[in-house]
């Protein structure tokens, strides 16, 4: 998912600010020829609207073993090679309730399993978001600005995530993904129109 300030780079999927577009850039991303070519390869791999995979709730993990520690492995490469802040099993066509996140180039990538809100706060704000999902398209999201996400490591380790801000946003675009909720469905009825069009127009043969 992406969401702009000024402080903060665009989630998305959220999408960071060199790789605006979710899909294509609205400022020209400073990529070396080699990150381009990885960016597109990782990209190859994300379900796209359309794919009934993105409409369908996530069953939640059970098993904690060496299989999905790669799953993981794998998921936090291609978010990585995808310039990507956060990523949903969903995405990659994987029905289990995980997803990985890094809201910071130099934090730690961080899984989650089987996230549940908690709590939120009252306090919202709306700001932009963009999805892996969806390239070129970015839609005005209001979302709780505090939540605590109740999960589990890809250990099976019981956790806690105090998120605010830019994390708080990302975890909540990427839990929508496990439910089958797409950023379209959080907007305004005129943006979703809008996104929409824009989605049937980038759709139609060359």
């Amino acid at each position: 998912m992406a969401a702009t300030t000024e402080e903060h780079p665009e989630p998305d999927d959220l999408e960071p600010p060199e790789a605006q577009e979710e899909g294509a850039p609205r400022a020209a991303p400073h990529l070396d020829e080699e990150a381009r070519e990885r960016r597109a390869a990782a990209l190859t791999h994300v379900r796209l609207f359309g794919d009934p995979v993105l409409k369908s709730r996530a069953l939640p993990v059970e098993r904690f073993d060496e299989i999905l520690r790669e799953e993981v492995a794998r998921m936090g490469q291609l978010m990585h090679d995808a310039i990507g802040v956060g990523l949903a099993a969903t995405q990659l066509g994987v029905m289990h309730r995980l997803l990985v996140y890094r809201v910071a180039p130099d934090a730690p990538i961080v899984a989650v399993a089987n996230p549940e809100v908690e709590w939120s706060g009252k306090a919202k704000e709306i700001l932009e978001e963009g999805c892996l999902s969806l390239p070129g398209i970015h839609v005005d999201v209001e979302r709780p600005i505090h939540v605590r996400i109740r999960a589990r490591d890809e250990r099976g380790e019981k956790m806690t995530i105090e998120a605010t801000g830019l994390e708080a946003r990302v975890l909540q675009h990427e839990i929508d993904h496990l439910d089958g909720v797409l950023m379209l469905e959080r907007t305004s009825r005129d943006q979703r129109k809008e996104a929409m069009r824009a989605l049937r127009e980038s759709a139609l043969p060359a």
